[in-house]
């Protein structure tokens, strides 16, 4: 493992019971695999792992990030927490699809493999035998993959029910002081992982796509960060503070487009604090008002 100063520096927490030690901010690699040029998004991704941002966060859907990771994880595979998804309930898809992704990223297992988005599914048809989760447990006996999880975004129920009838390792849910008032994963979702031990993963801590427009703007060749285009009166620091201040979250995974959004990020994350009462009254109050401005962004609620 790397053992410089920034890597020293950088917090980290027990990712449930996985027992695993992972930094508290994790690179997600959509804005890489959607929005940057190769060889740009390898260089951040490199940058991230030398500052100690060693989770590292994907999925085929992200176009391009998996082949781009592909060009360090052979040489660097030691010094991350390797994160892959299958969008699918059934089993045999589920296992193709991860054997895809390692393929794409150089790799003959990552460490967590999540059954994505799963807001999407019929809850009965990932519960089944011939379900996603039954084929990434599969997956997981054939050494594929060392922990298994799903992802969701919307319908907090489906979340709750795979908590209560199933074993899951890890889960990364959509959280920030926004939707809070929305989906409330935090409210409904949290407790239940946290009484099981199940790790979690913070997404959308900022919003998310869903909420904030920061692809390429193609007509001006011109990038918009998910730091710079928001609601008003955002504050992205106290969001990141909110949602690492959630009981049982372990790291909270952003997607970033330049070294200056990863070292302002970093910065963040090293000096985070939890929010006093009044600061935490005051931000949800702020995400009443966004969360009417923002709706249902991720889908339906139930």
């Amino acid at each position: 493992m790397t053992t410089t100063t920034d890597v020293q520096t950088l917090p980290q927490r027990v990712l449930g019971k996985t027992g695993e030690r992972v930094p508290v901010l994790g690179l997600g690699t959509a804005c890489g695999g959607l929005g940057l040029p190769d060889a740009e998004a390898i260089e951040l991704y490199e940058k991230a792992i030398d500052r100690g941002v060693t989770y590292l966060d994907t999925a085929p859907g992200y176009e391009r990030a998996q082949r781009q990771l592909g060009h360090l994880v052979p040489r660097r595979r030691d010094e991350i927490f390797l994160v892959t998804k299958s969008p699918t309930a059934d089993s045999a898809e589920a296992v193709r699809l991860l054997e895809q992704n390692l393929r794409d990223l150089g790799t003959d297992a990552v460490d967590l493999c999540y059954v994505h988005s799963l807001g999407n599914y019929d809850v009965d048809q990932v519960l089944a035998a011939d379900g996603s989760l039954a084929g990434l447990r599969e997956a997981q006996r054939r050494g594929l993959t060392r922990y298994v999880g799903f992802t969701a975004h919307h319908r907090t129920g489906s979340s709750e029910r795979i908590l209560r009838e199933a074993e899951v390792d890890v889960i990364m849910v959509a959280l920030n002081f926004a939707d809070h008032h929305t989906y409330g994963f935090d409210r409904t979702v949290l407790p239940l992982a946290a009484e099981r031990n199940v790790g979690v993963a913070a997404m959308k801590v900022y919003g998310g796509a869903e909420a904030m427009e920061y692809h390429t703007r193609e007509d001006e060749d011109q990038r918009l960060s998910a730091l710079e285009v928001s609601a008003p009166a955002f504050d992205h620091e106290r969001a990141l503070r909110w949602a690492l201040g959630l009981p049982g979250v372990g790291v909270a995974v952003v997607g970033m487009y330049s070294e200056e959004e990863l070292d302002r990020n970093i910065e963040w994350a090293r000096r985070w604090q939890p929010l006093t009462a009044d600061e935490e009254a005051q931000l949800l109050e702020e995400g009443r008002r966004i969360a009417r401005s923002w709706g249902d962004h991720y889908g339906d609620i139930t």
